[in-house]
């Protein structure tokens, strides 16, 4: 018996998993800085501004501001200028607005991103099998309402619910954020419900700790890929190989 004929719902993560950041973060700060007639701000320093800017929204307004009923473009406002800030880059507010306007069109649309190749394929096969299929992401609504859209992924030809964090209040690798996909998917049983996604931690080991089933990919040859093995995952290179796993039970060299 096949995995696949023991399932009766695949959920999967977005980035890293279905799509890919397309460029370096810096190439969209400069774009939009140029833009305004400024030069193009330090890349290292840009990126390692908003690792920390990012990190520290994601902690005191976790969600994208979801239990603060911040607005999500206010969410962003205050991280990319704390990017900025911290960057060496303090603009007076009228050059900063106009530079995050670009910033925020620009990361709400398709041009930041690539979709895997395996990605659409795999997810329509799924549903030809007659299974649910469901995206469970740490995103905004942008993700369900602009982007996934503009990359070919579709709701209704390609997955069926979503559960985006930022209009949840919950994100991974919170477990509650599993347990509402499988509500989302109709009460499925999660012992009938595979999850698929790229991180031990925020993808694997919550969606197995709700009963589920899960796999990982590990797309980018990560060194953490041997631990995961290790540990019992079922670790795959890419889409295609887990449509083959998923048909056959053995898994692809």
């Amino acid at each position: 018996m096949s995995p696949l004929s023991r399932l009766r719902c695949i959920t999967v993560d977005v980035t890293g998993t279905l799509i890919a950041y397309k460029g370096e973060l810096g190439d969209y700060y400069c774009m939009a800085a140029k833009a305004v007639g400024l030069p193009c701000p330090d890349y290292k320093r840009v990126h390692e501004g908003f690792k920390f800017a990012y990190t520290e929204m994601a902690k005191k307004y976790p969600c994208f501001g979801f239990a603060a009923k911040m607005p999500n473009i206010v969410w962003w406002k205050t991280c990319v200028r704390d990017s900025f800030v911290r960057a060496g880059y303090d603009y007076d507010e009228e050059t900063f607005e106009k530079i995050f306007r670009r910033i925020y069109s620009s990361f709400g649309s398709s041009a930041p991103y690539t979709v895997f190749p395996d990605s659409q394929p795999f997810l329509r096969w799924v549903r030809e099998k007659g299974l649910k299929v469901g995206i469970v992401s740490n995103a905004e609504y942008r993700y369900r309402d602009v982007i996934l859209p503009a990359l070919g992924l579709n709701q209704g030809s390609e997955w069926d619910f979503g559960v985006f964090s930022g209009l949840e209040g919950v994100e991974k690798p919170d477990p509650m954020i599993y347990k509402i996909a499988l509500e989302r998917a109709g009460n499925i049983a999660p012992e009938e419900t595979l999850h698929i996604g790229d991180s031990m931690r925020k993808d694997y080991t919550p969606a197995k700790s709700v009963g589920m089933n899960a796999l990982l990919l590990d797309r980018f040859k990560t060194p953490d890929a041997e631990e995961w093995r290790k540990s019992g995952a079922i670790v795959l290179p890419d889409l295609k190989a887990v449509q083959d796993y998923l048909s056959s039970g053995k898994l692809a060299c």
